[in-house]
């Protein structure tokens, strides 16, 4: 087997293969392109995206050159996949800002110094802003039908649920076929990579390639990765895990990654780190905690760098094991001013937004889950007063995971 697959398998990446022996030749006697494709609906990839990445980023590390196709037109489509609803329409000034910031995202995960594995960025706005309909229909149209399309989960789980969905939307598939159409023909892309929820679009693509121009490409899924809580990945109670600092701290990011559930952290560790399996192997009888801060130093080091890695773990110690409040713990201003005016611990929460519903704030005031400069609140109506400011200064701190420093300016 092709040692890009053989760890793409090892690591727990593969799921679906569109023609797996006649890949496995064709990576063992050629490099070749890839692509896998990001929509711009937001200014930040969250870590839900990250195994997306990450292949892009094994890619690279066994001499094969990524494409990265920024959707600067599907985004203004939708795609249905996975969706309950049709996905809000942004403006094309939005979905400009949106691109250009998960580009920079992009680059800090993929190597850009080596020419030859480079990661090639592309808008599908390029060429699909100029499409004329007739001749859209008639060179492209005419390979897709109605009775397959149908077929396709993301299709018929609306349908079946008696949720709209619009001929816009259902345009998508097509889109993104003509999208693989357009790379193999502009960039000699051969294999298109995605979540299993696209293994219908890629098949589309591939088979497009083949009707159209006779060309062999090919398709390789991943699984859907949910947390063994049964949260979506990337999403958790207080929000999305961002990659993007000026939407999630460092520190927090790391928190999030030394929190994780104890079954998650060995498949984890192969999802999303550069550590070799070898050593993954060695460490899996470890104590957890050791393995979740190993964990945790790697996601971050290899988004934010090893400094931030670093300061995070070093405050995170400080944090849970001394009375230091930690430089790298994410903080928030108040005025003065609002000090004199009755302002309580509840108000002071939900300012920080750790919690935005006052009743939770009481349940957990009730539960002893509250605490400033790690000491317990008992007391709802405690009024916040210059007097708990050491140097202008508090931690306040909701459970054992959600911290933040407060400022008096």
């Amino acid at each position: 087997m092709n040692k890009f697959l053989k760890e793409f398998k090892e690591r727990g990446f593969f799921y679906q293969c569109t023609s797996e022996s006649e890949l496995s030749e064709l990576l063992n006697n050629q490099k070749i392109r890839a692509y896998i494709g990001f929509d711009c609906t937001a200014e930040s990839l969250h870590v839900g995206s990250l195994l997306q990445i990450m292949c892009l980023r094994m890619l690279q590390n066994h001499g094969h050159q990524p494409i990265v196709l920024l959707g600067g037109g599907t985004t203004r489509i939708g795609d249905p996949s996975g969706k309950d609803k049709t996905r809000k329409i942004l403006s094309e000034h939005e979905i400009n800002k949106n691109q250009k910031n998960i580009e920079k995202i992009l680059k800090k995960y993929l190597k850009t110094k080596n020419k030859k594995l480079e990661p090639i960025f592309v808008n599908n706005y390029s060429w699909l802003k100029n499409l004329n309909y007739i001749t859209f229909l008639r060179s492209i149209g005419k390979h897709f039908t109605i009775n397959k399309m149908l077929t396709f989960e993301s299709v018929k789980t609306r349908l079946e649920r008696e949720q709209s969905l619009s001929y816009m939307e259902f345009n998508y598939m097509i889109l993104q076929a003509y999208d693989f159409l357009e790379l193999n023909k502009k960039q000699k892309c051969s294999l298109q990579i995605g979540g299993s929820d696209q293994w219908g679009n890629i098949v589309n693509g591939v088979d497009l390639i083949k009707r159209y121009s006779g060309n062999h490409t090919y398709g390789l899924t991943t699984p859907l990765i949910t947390l063994a809580s049964g949260a979506k990945m990337g999403k958790t109670e207080t929000g999305a895990i961002w990659l993007d600092e000026k939407y999630l701290s460092p520190y927090n990011y790391w928190q999030f990654w030394r929190n994780i559930d104890d079954r998650d952290v060995f498949k984890f560790l192969n999802f999303f780190t550069d550590i070799s399996i070898k050593k993954i192997n060695e460490i899996k009888d470890e104590e957890i905690n050791n393995q979740k801060i190993i964990l945790a130093n790697e996601t971050t080091a290899m988004l934010h760098g090893k400094n931030a890695a670093k300061k995070s773990e070093e405050t995170a110690k400080k944090t849970f094991g001394e009375n230091s409040l930690g430089s790298a713990l994410p903080s928030i201003s108040i005025k003065k001013e609002q000090l004199q005016n009755n302002f309580t611990i509840i108000d002071l929460i939900v300012m920080s937004k750790l919690e935005t519903s006052k009743s939770e704030v009481r349940r957990l005031i009730k539960g002893n889950g509250i605490k400033i400069n790690n000491k317990t609140i008992n007391d709802e109506k405690l009024i916040i007063n210059q007097k708990l400011f050491k140097e202008n200064v508090i931690k306040l701190s909701l459970g054992k995971k959600r911290h933040i420093k407060v400022e008096v300016i």
